[in-house]
């Protein structure tokens, strides 16, 4: 019985409507561009931490960024 939950992001979306780069939010996480650009993908899965400073970063709520899609 595995799950197919998947963590799905507007991270890409946000980031542009504030005119960022990759590399810009990465300074502004305090991450590397090549983890927003995972993060962006869905090959890398931010921790609870990083989802809620790139959301302050951002200036949205968590739940805008980030959410849940699947079955449990």
């Amino acid at each position: 019985m595995g799950s197919k939950l998947q963590l799905e992001n507007r991270l890409k979306v946000a980031r542009a409507e504030r005119n960022l780069s990759q590399g810009e939010l990465a300074q502004l996480a305090g991450v590397t561009r090549q983890t927003i650009s995972s993060i962006e993908t869905g090959q890398y899965c931010p921790s609870a931490l990083l989802a809620f400073i790139l959301a302050k970063r951002l200036g949205k709520p968590v739940d805008e960024l980030f959410c849940l899609k699947g079955d449990l």
